[in-house]
């Protein structure tokens, strides 16, 4: 049997500020060195690697009681795109807005996650991640700068955002290889 544990990178909307500290400093470590813009770049296809490498049947598994399948992974990517289209959006648009927080184990509830289908939450991430990269990409000095206001984390710049997301993207695709390996088969 499985235990799985609250991590470092568990997020609910109840934590503590230091929990969320912890959590933001683990995501750029995750990210480290690397070129966010790169990262954001390459996910949509390390995505699609691993749906082309598992069984459909696999794809709407949770890895055990009370955790995301394949499918609420990718539509929670496809959900944070958006959101964070719209934060880079008005972070560039306006100056110091404020920006909202939400509870990503509200919206796959409400928003029903285990009724999607995972190539459309995939098409959908693809789509929103590609208008987003251009704008990510083509930032200038002066707008990496500009800062919004999170409601739950204060002042964040846009170039902390992109980091913030790009490690984001790693952690995602960390937990979407385990969850593929967790269900597939084993073979003797």
């Amino acid at each position: 049997m499985r235990v799985f544990i609250m991590s470092i990178f568990s997020n609910p909307a109840s934590s503590t500020p230091a929990d969320t500290a912890a959590y933001i400093a683990a995501l750029l470590h995750l990210l480290g060195d690397n070129d966010p813009v790169v990262v954001l770049r390459e996910t949509p296809a390390a995505v699609e690697r691993l749906l082309e490498t598992t069984p459909a049947q696999i794809a709407t598994r949770p890895e055990a009681p009370g955790k995301w399948s394949i499918r609420d992974v990718i539509q929670h990517l496809a959900d944070s795109e958006l959101v964070g289209g719209f934060r880079l959006r008005m972070v560039l648009a306006h100056d110091r807005p404020p920006l909202a927080g939400y509870d990503q184990d509200l919206w796959a509830s409400r928003l029903r996650y285990r009724d999607v289908d995972v190539r459309d939450a995939f098409e959908q991430f693809t789509v929103l991640r590609r208008a987003n990269v251009r704008l990510w990409e083509n930032l200038t000095a002066d707008d990496l700068v500009r800062v919004g206001l999170h409601g739950e984390r204060g002042e964040e710049s846009l170039e902390h955002m992109r980091r913030l997301y790009a490690g984001h993207d790693l952690l995602h695709r960390q937990q979407l290889e385990r969850i593929r390996v967790s269900l597939l088969p084993v073979t003797v």
